[in-house]
């Protein structure tokens, strides 16, 4: 049986994205192929951390200005989970996660590194399965952070081994994991706290899609995402993107608030 020929990813890739951003495409691929890349030391910590700025305003919606539980669900490097650390109440508590063995190494790093020892003390590093958490811990937490795995274009669009065996399958595939992971936030959070639900990916399905399908399902969820510099607003949400904010980003992010469920 003759098999037909694969259509090159990079084609592909193109074609998605220019059907979604159309005549800002080519300034937008542009920008994301630059390296030219902002980034900012993170304020109040013992060792320089630099983060994308975008991430750094990211991490910081969230609102931290109690004592609270905090959950980290896909933690590492560490970047977002070192802004919290800095900001979070003496009484706070943080659990920072990564399932994977290597990128946890990087965390555990980057906490030592970075945190003084008393901010160390309230963190704990685990390994489990972010989608699989609210099963076993519900209503948990009063605030978690969701900085879910995601396309990561701006690293494909650099790599010509992983942009030529690309194929919208893989974004199909990202959205329903995302969705997966926030779903299981939304069950270990309490009610009245908040979620922060961002990506690095351009692709509004892995965005505000996946938070679209969340209200849908749960409508006493609120958005109630502040504007930043540079953002620009979704349906839900926020994106920017490093054509219009001086290369940084791009970084899409949610910040939802849990009301009262009834149960």
């Amino acid at each position: 049986m003759r098999r037909e020929k694969r259509e090159d990813g990079a084609l592909l890739f193109d074609r998605f994205y220019f059907d979604i951003y159309r005549e800002r495409w080519d300034s937008l691929k542009s920008a994301l192929l630059s390296d030219e890349c902002a980034k900012l030391a993170i304020p109040g910590l013992r060792s320089p951390y630099y983060i994308d700025p975008a991430s750094f305003l990211a991490a910081s919606a969230m609102p931290l200005e109690n004592n609270h539980q905090i959950l980290d669900m896909c933690a590492s490097p560490g970047g977002k989970t070192l802004v919290m650390a800095a900001r979070m109440g003496d009484g706070s508590s943080l659990v920072s996660n990564d399932r994977s063995p290597d990128r946890r190494r990087r965390l555990r790093d980057s906490i030592s590194l970075c945190l003084d020892d008393r901010t160390k003390e309230r963190i704990k590093v685990t390994g489990f399965d972010a989608s699989k958490w609210g099963l076993y811990e519900r209503e948990r937490y009063d605030r978690i952070l969701c900085d879910v795995p995601c396309s990561s274009e701006r690293h494909v669009l650099k790599s010509s081994e992983h942009l030529s065996i690309w194929s919208p399958k893989r974004p199909d595939r990202l959205k329903r994991e995302q969705f997966a992971i926030l779903s299981s936030a939304y069950l270990a959070l309490k009610s009245g706290g908040y979620i922060l639900y961002s990506t690095c990916s351009i692709n509004p399905e892995e965005n505000e899609g996946n938070i679209s399908r969340l209200v849908k399902k749960h409508p006493e969820v609120r958005d109630v995402t502040p504007m930043v510099d540079g953002g620009e607003r979704r349906e839900y949400g926020l994106i920017i993107l490093p054509d219009t904010s001086s290369r940084s980003g791009p970084i899409y992010m949610a910040l939802l608030e849990k009301g009262e469920t009834g149960g």
